[in-house]
């Protein structure tokens, strides 16, 4: 009898924000139209997409990877130079790699078709816990319960959950898995971040036309919005390095391949210095240049936020370069598109050209043991 109760409240909860789903619901390019199952590798693309980026960023970039690459298959038999080429823009370039490595498992293990448990999920590359929830209850409307920040924040305030960061997310965790219906839990889900980000927003919640209004702790308070609490930041530290921009005589860039493994992993980018706590000095960032030529420091420089450090790059520039004295990949300027730079890099690359352009009179940096 006091499970017949729970299940029906938990139906009950369920039905009236399916209901409201199914009136507004978001009309999204990986989303499976009403009636029709949803594609496991649609799922799972926007899923690792969205990681730490917008919807309305990811839209387009969606919409070309399943032009280019219609089935998991088809990733997997790409080449990841051009995967990690078409994901230029969207930044966290380990999903990027993580991303063709998982479709190359999936379609040598599985036959190309993504498992449909959460457990076998999570042992996938790039999979964590909170991707195979989604997957899993999303794709296969299995009964998981993916909590991201949307969630998070609507059940933080459903239940006026105290608390923030890692202890706010295992309460949250642990009600989600209670509430998940046996039926529909994939759109369940999928509502959940619809109403998180249309109706109980960060800030300006619209609490009148919210379908769990009735029963939310939140509102009852009259604090919606001082629910989730938030949590201190730390300070982000910066880290400092000197890139070098070198032209040939034909204007070509000289640029070089990153290692594969670690931060931008196998992106292309303009040749520099370690990445560390403390600025280069004159004297290192020379004995550290891919050339003995002419350089010359270029005014201002270039500043990039990461997650976890924000970055300076000091930017030398040498120009008439001779393409023996400095091996690597030398790039027509009207060619640069062809590669997989960083955000960071092309930042590096439009400093450098318009400071070079405009600033040719300029003193050079240093000269001496480093002219060739």
């Amino acid at each position: 009898m006091k499970q017949a109760r729970q299940k029906s409240r938990r139906d009950g909860f369920a039905e009236a924000l399916l209901d409201w789903y199914d009136r507004h619901r978001r009309d999204l390019p990986w989303r499976a139209v009403p009636g029709r199952k949803p594609d496991p590798y649609h799922v799972w693309l926007s899923e690792i997409m969205l990681q730490q980026t917008t919807v309305a960023t990811v839209g387009p970039y969606f919409r070309a990877f399943v032009d280019r690459w219609p089935t998991l298959i088809d990733l997997a038999a790409a080449d990841l130079d051009a995967v990690l080429h078409a994901w230029q823009g969207l930044g966290y370039y380990a999903r990027a790699r993580n991303l063709h490595k998982c479709a190359g498992v999936v379609a040598a293990d599985y036959g190309g078709v993504l498992p449909s448990r959460e457990e076998t999920l999570r042992t996938l590359p790039g999979i964590g816990a909170y991707t195979a929830a989604a997957v899993a209850a999303i794709a296969f409307d299995a009964p998981a319960a993916p909590v991201d920040g949307n969630v998070e924040r609507v059940f933080a305030r459903l239940f006026a959950v105290a608390g923030s960061g890692p202890a706010l997310r295992r309460e949250v965790a642990a009600i989600a898995r209670q509430r998940t219906p046996r039926r529909r839990a994939g759109d369940f889900w999928q509502a959940v971040m619809d109403l998180g980000a249309t109706v109980c927003r960060p800030r300006g919640p619209e609490c009148p036309v919210c379908p769990w209004r009735p029963i939310c702790a939140a509102r009852r308070q009259g604090e919606p919005e001082r629910f989730p609490a938030k949590a201190r930041r730390k300070p982000r530290p910066t880290r400092y390095g000197v890139a070098y921009f070198a032209v040939d005589v034909d204007g070509a860039i000289l640029l070089r391949r990153r290692p594969r493994d670690g931060l931008l992993g196998g992106m292309t980018e303009v040749p520099g210095t370690d990445w560390r706590e403390r600025p280069w000095t004159a004297e290192e960032a020379l004995a550290a240049a891919p050339a003995r030529a002419r350089w010359r420091r270029l005014d201002g420089g270039v500043r990039h936020a990461f997650t976890h450090f924000a970055l300076e790059l000091t930017i030398l520039a040498a120009t008439g370069l001779d393409r023996v004295c400095a091996p690597g990949i030398w790039c027509p300027i009207d060619r640069l598109s062809d590669h997989a730079l960083p955000t960071v890099m092309r930042k590096v690359v439009s400093h450098a050209r318009r400071e070079l352009a405009g600033a040719d009179d300029r003193a050079d940096y240093e000269t001496g043991a480093q002219e060739s």
